[in-house]
This record gives C-alpha cells, structure tokens and sequence, in this order.
C-alpha cells in the first residue's frame, strides 16, 4: 500500500489533493462531495465580511489551452458561511481551509476573526485576485508591505490557526513577496492565485467574451508558471506550501510536489475532467508511485531541489 498522506502546519490530509477555493466551494454539500469524489480535503470559495456581488454572466469559459474566469468573488455573507462550514463539518471530517478576502486591510481583520470562530483547520488569505482590480485596486499580494501588514493583521485575531497566504504570479518577484509574509508570521503560503487580468474577444460577434471583459487565466497555461513559484519560494525557505495551478493529472500534481508543495490544489480540472477528477488523481498518483517504487508520497515533496 502506497502512503499518500500527508501533514500540512500540523494538520493530517489523507492525500496531498484538495480543492482549490473558487470551484464548489459554496456550499457545505458541494464542499463534502469534492472529498467523497476523492480529494484529502477541501477549500471555501472567498469569505467576506460582508455580502459581495460578483459579476454578472458569463464570467467564465475555456479552451483546451487555457480557462479564464471573472466571478468577481460573490459572497452570501459571513452568516451564510458559517451555516455552510456546519453542514460540511456535519457530513465530512476531512480538513477544510476557509478562504478569506477583503476590500481593505481592516475588511482583512474583520473575517478573520469571524472565520476563527467557524473553527476551520487552516485559514488562507486572498491577497491576489487579478479579475477585480477595477474595484479594489492592484492586489495586495504585488506589495511587499502590504502583504505582510495583512498577514500580521489577520495573525492577530485567528489564535494557533495555521495561516497561509495566497499569492499572485503577477509579483515581480513573488519570492519576495513569500518571505514578506512569512517573516510577517505566515505557517504557509499558497502559490498561485490565476495570472492576468487577460481579455478574449467573440470576433463574431465583435465583443469581449466575459461580462467584466477581462478576467484571471488557469488551467493548463498556468501550470509552469505554478510550478516555478513553488520551486523559488521552496528554494528560499523551504516552508510549507499549497502549490496550485493548472493541475489536471495524476503527474501534474506530482511534479507540483516535487518543485515543494505539500498539498495541490485542484480547482479548473473540475471543468475539463468532472467532479471526479479529485479521486482519478489520486488514482494516477498512486499508480505512478507503484510503478516508480515510492512507499510515501510525502517523499516526493521538494525532491529536484535534493
């Protein structure tokens, strides 16, 4: 038998996969099926402070290349979230990360205490969505100031939750950015948030494809790029890493855990593979450890930088 589990800032996944937050991560059913279809554990779409409208339709298409999406994080509210962790916790018993984000740092500190009470396992920041610039502004996850001034904040009013903090490709130098956070108090961090904003234009019907016009790239286009930042950020720190993006196989994840990460997020393959992609995964990386005579997976972690 092949050990695919593995232990994240103290946490115990049953296997590196979980979902990515931004796909059914909605509900506390939706968040369960992702781990009965196979995943170790699971992620919440975007918690705020407050209801949050997202964009309007469409706000998300793909091609084999690539997968663009501007949802705009619509957010029920924290009421909502806390129902939906309950109903999950009810039926699952697998590790759940509870995604935050704000608009402003103090919003920051606002859901994080809110989101230490609904007891999650290990809370991530959103600091790098690239498809609501226009509303808040470039990212925070493109400053190092503040990007560590929020993890401090948030630090603050979670107690010995486990912290990791979501970072952008867009960073010129997202190595910095990790050791800001880091040094800041950071368990972990998560690398990367989707690449953009990018534009795709109906040249039929003369106009952009998404209601925002513009929104966040993955899929399998943003997977080298997924990889690299986990290898920089690994390299200087050797610290505990979600690596997602652009994740679709078995060997996919794999490489991912080989570059550092500990835990893969799996969030876009949902819309080239199904709902049962998290199980077919972990199926192809047992298969793959069988073959290539790997007793446990958490070996492969940071393997190419041996």
């Amino acid at each position: 038998m092949i050990d695919l589990s593995v232990e994240f800032c103290g946490v115990k996944f049953q296997n590196p996969i979980v979902l990515a937050s931004g796909v059914l991560g909605v509900t506390g059913d939706s968040l369960a099926g992702v781990v009965r279809n196979g995943a170790g554990g699971a992620t919440t779409k975007s918690l705020w402070p407050y209801q949050h409208e997202g964009h309007k339709n469409p706000t998300m298409f793909g091609t084999e290349e690539y997968f663009m999406n501007a949802v705009g994080i619509p957010d029920a509210g924290p009421e909502k979230a806390r129902e939906e962790i309950l109903r999950y916790r009810e039926k699952c018993g697998a590790p759940l990360i509870a995604n935050i984000v704000g608009g402003k740092m103090e919003d920051y500190a606002e859901i994080a205490a809110m989101a230490a009470e609904m007891k999650p396992d290990v809370i991530e920041v959103n600091i790098s969505c690239p498809n609501v610039e226009d509303e808040l502004g470039k990212p925070m996850a493109c400053s190092v100031s503040k990007s560590a001034e929020v993890t401090r904040l948030v630090k603050e009013k979670v107690g010995d939750i486990p912290v990791t903090v979501k970072l952008s490709p867009n960073a010129p130098d997202i190595r910095a950015i990790a050791e800001s956070v880091l040094d800041a108090g950071a368990d972990a961090v998560t690398a990367i948030n989707t690449l953009g904003p990018g534009l795709a234009i109906d040249i039929d019907a003369g106009a952009p494809i998404l209601s925002n016009r513009v929104g966040g790239i993955s899929g399998p286009a943003l997977k080298p790029l997924a990889v690299k930042a986990v290898y920089d950020i690994y390299a200087a720190r050797k610290c505990p890493i979600i690596g997602t993006g652009g994740v679709i196989t078995g060997r996919d994840a794999i490489e991912m855990m080989m570059a550092g990460a500990t835990l893969v997020g799996v969030g876009t393959a949902v819309y080239y593979r199904g709902q049962e992609v998290f199980g077919e995964i972990v199926r192809e990386m047992n298969e793959w450890c069988v073959e290539n005579g790997v007793s446990k997976i958490s070996s492969l972690i940071g393997k190419i930088h041996a």
